[in-house]
């Protein structure tokens, strides 16, 4: 036998007021409904478990709800319950002396960098993982987690990790944190522990990293640029370095893979003064005109640490990431996550884990890698038919691409595109405060777009290229 209040509804807080109990709920409904407490469509609780709530009799609670049906403040079907009428919401009065504003419309298109196709996420693919993850999840995934993550999805990154991206990765080696920003906070605390004072960082990157390391009490020194990527050769001359932040495998914004005698540049002054070289692997799986360039992590795995998401392969909204650590570091790592896991939901790891241990992460990439390529190929050509002057570079890899423009024109570029439309940044934006200014150019993120936008983004692009 049931209890009697467990039924359907909503649950709802009501006080009472009034000499008469019908008269006093009627009064309280109209006031939650008119407060906005309850909202259009909300279906009530019904009449014998309202009554039970508030202690009075089945009855009082029936014919209040009948005469607000009457009312029209509450519509009542069979089947479908007793539920808030669908009122007209009353007019704000206008005042004579405020004139109204048309609403300030966004960009019809986007080429912004930094994000994948988000109409391509694999929403069936994933439902059938999260099925089958949650059928075989063990009753403690449902409680706070090891501050390393899921030992299941820890277990096949390191299987994919060392197969995609030459990585040195033992599960035990792997903490997963919610995106490449969670992880560089723990590295920032970390490396105050460790008392280093300034991490070196490339001329061009995002400054919402170098503000984090800056906030965790760091200095951060820029490395030179050219065509070759970071002149690695220099962090000797930065006195006080303990550290580096590069993008080996795809420079951003740049687009440039670091040159092979700058990674062992990297790796020789990590090794000759104990420093560490974090590794941002953004996009290292998107390589379109050769075999990706391996993760730096593999040339020396006590020394790098490696920091990857599926922020670019999937989406940037299911916060999922990972550092691959230095052994003695992984210590040091918990002890700035804390005691459990907090931030990284057990479902989504052991939906990321079956996803991958089923081959449709691999499938997924693959597909999304010729896709990406055909819109790359699809932007170099439209650009050398309607914008010849226009070079594009850094297109060897990666979901963005970078225009070269007239010196001078990149932001009266970029307002023209916003005439037409569209949202687009210039390189500018990523280039550190200390780097000497460079040439003016657009980074086009050719991965942004739907498929259905795609045209006109692109056409978007070519009316505003000078």
């Amino acid at each position: 036998m049931t209890d009697p209040w467990a039924t359907f509804g909503a649950d709802l807080h009501l006080e009472l007021r009034g000499s008469g109990l019908r008269t006093g709920l009627m009064d309280a409904l109209r006031e939650a409904v008119r407060g906005g407490r309850l909202a259009p469509g909300t279906r009530l609780p019904s009449s014998r478990s309202l009554a039970a709530d508030l202690g009075i009799a089945r009855n009082t609670v029936a014919d209040a709800y009948a005469e607000l049906v009457a009312e029209g403040w509450l519509t009542a079907q069979q089947g479908s319950g007793t539920r808030v009428a669908r009122r007209a919401a009353p007019r704000k009065a206008a005042t004579g002396s405020v004139k109204a504003t048309p609403a300030r419309r966004g960009p019809q298109y986007s080429l912004l960098a930094g994000s994948p196709d988000l109409a391509s996420f694999p929403r069936a693919q994933w439902l059938k993982a999260a099925r089958r993850a949650l059928t075989a999840a063990p009753h403690e995934a449902f409680g706070y987690g090891d501050p390393r993550g899921r030992i299941e999805l820890r277990t096949v990154l390191a299987d994919y990790l060392a197969r995609a991206r030459g990585v040195y990765a033992a599960p035990e080696r792997i903490v997963i944190c919610s995106g490449f920003v969670h992880g560089l906070t723990l590295l920032g605390k970390m490396l105050r522990r460790r008392r280093v004072r300034e991490v070196a960082v490339e001329s061009y990157g995002l400054d919402v990293h170098w503000n984090l390391l800056t906030e965790a009490g760091m200095r951060t020194p820029a490395l030179p640029f050219d065509e070759l990527g970071s002149q690695t050769g220099e962090l000797g001359a930065l006195r006080g370095v303990g550290a580096v932040l590069l993008t080996p495998a795809h420079q951003f914004p740049m687009g440039a893979a670091l040159h092979p005698d700058r990674r062992a540049a990297a790796v020789d002054w990590a090794r000759g003064t104990g420093g560490l070289i974090l590794e941002d692997d953004y996009d290292g799986e998107f390589r379109y005109d050769r075999q990706p360039v391996g993760a730096l992590q593999g040339l020396d795995p006590d020394r790098v640490v490696y920091l990857g998401t599926a922020s670019k392969s999937l989406a940037p909204g299911l916060r999922l990431g990972w550092m691959v650590l230095p052994e003695d570091l992984v210590g040091q790592a918990l002890e700035a996550k804390g005691s459990v896991d907090w931030v990284s939901s057990a479902l989504d790891q052991l939906t990321l884990a079956e996803f991958i241990a089923s081959g449709a992460y691999d499938r997924h990439v693959r597909g999304m890698r010729l896709r990406y390529r055909r819109r790359r190929d699809q932007l170099v050509r439209e650009l050398a038919e309607r914008a010849p002057e226009i070079r594009v570079s850094g297109i060897a890899a990666g979901l963005h691409a970078v225009l070269e423009l007239p010196p001078g024109t990149e932001h009266s570029v970029i307002q023209a595109a916003a005439w037409h439309g569209l949202a687009v940044v210039g390189v500018s934006r990523f280039r550190h405060k200390d780097a000497p200014r460079g040439r003016d150019a657009l980074v086009v993120g050719y991965a942004t777009p739907a498929d259905s936008s795609w045209a006109g983004a692109l056409d978007a692009l070519c009316r505003a290229l000078p």
